[in-house]
């Protein structure tokens, strides 16, 4: 199902013996933009870490609460991270090594958690010394979502709007879509766009450039998030803009 990133702010997460803290931020990947790790405020310690998908057992959506399959102190006792500073590829091997997890970058071609349908199925494989890459010591792809959220949007004519939220599918933790609130141009109106169709993003700049014209981003199908996303609605989006579906190639 496709949900809100709005939507998982303050959610808590669950250990196997109890509550480990509160989310505040997620990382993702900017190059298959995924979601990589929940940035968890720890209760007690007033520690941040970091928790990926992988470790979801279940998500309560009523009760706002992630399961992880981990204990509490497994999750405050992981290495620790200065979220003031780049997340590097020599961090990320220490982590999933901790862990006993595959990196997600060498499992593999094709899936965004490495040819693997969803993170929570590559729980059961450990961490392989294959999946150690020693040419990146530095990853400059993942990105804060609270970073992003507020970036201008530029079409190929000038801005439209700005970027409110990311849709995610809550089974991958593949980003579909970014919402675009177009309400200091023109009305207040919300659409979506797939972050595949950018052409451009100046993070120095907090700039995402599509390569669609303002007059397309405003008139595309409106959004509204109690509505929240549906087949329906992504249909009738990627006939607007005349591009191939994603679950066509997944399929």
């Amino acid at each position: 199902m496709l949900r809100s990133v709005r939507e998982f702010e303050g959610y808590k997460v669950g250990a196997n013996d109890g509550d480990v803290g509160g989310v505040r931020d997620f990382y993702f990947d900017d190059e298959c933009w995924a979601i990589r790790y929940l940035v968890v405020d720890a209760y007690f310690t007033g520690l941040r870490v970091l928790v990926s998908p992988i470790a979801f057992r279940h998500a309560d959506w009523a009760t706002r609460h992630f399961d992880i399959d981990l204990t509490r102190e497994k999750v405050v006792n992981s290495p620790g991270i200065d979220l003031e500073q780049p997340i590097t590829r020599r961090y990320e091997r220490e982590y999933f090594r901790y862990f006993g997890w595959p990196c997600y970058w060498g499992g593999g071609e094709g899936g965004i958690w490495g040819g693997e349908a969803s993170p929570g199925l590559l729980g059961s494989r450990a961490w392989s010394g294959l999946n150690d890459p020693e040419d990146q010591e530095d990853n400059p792809h993942l990105r804060s979502v609270r970073e992003v959220i507020g970036y201008h949007i530029q079409g190929t004519d000038g801005e439209i709007g700005h970027v409110d939220d990311f849709i995610v599918d809550d089974e991958t933790w593949a980003i579909r879509y970014l919402v675009i609130d177009t309400g200091n141009w023109w009305t207040d109106r919300k659409v979506l766009v797939a972050p595949h169709w950018a052409e451009d993003i100046r993070w120095a700049d907090n700039i995402v450039a599509l390569d669609l014209t303002r007059e397309a981003i405003r008139e595309s199908p409106e959004w509204h998030a109690d509505a929240g996303v549906n087949r329906e609605y992504e249909e009738r989006l990627y006939d607007y803009y005349g591009r191939p579906a994603y679950w066509t190639a997944e399929d």
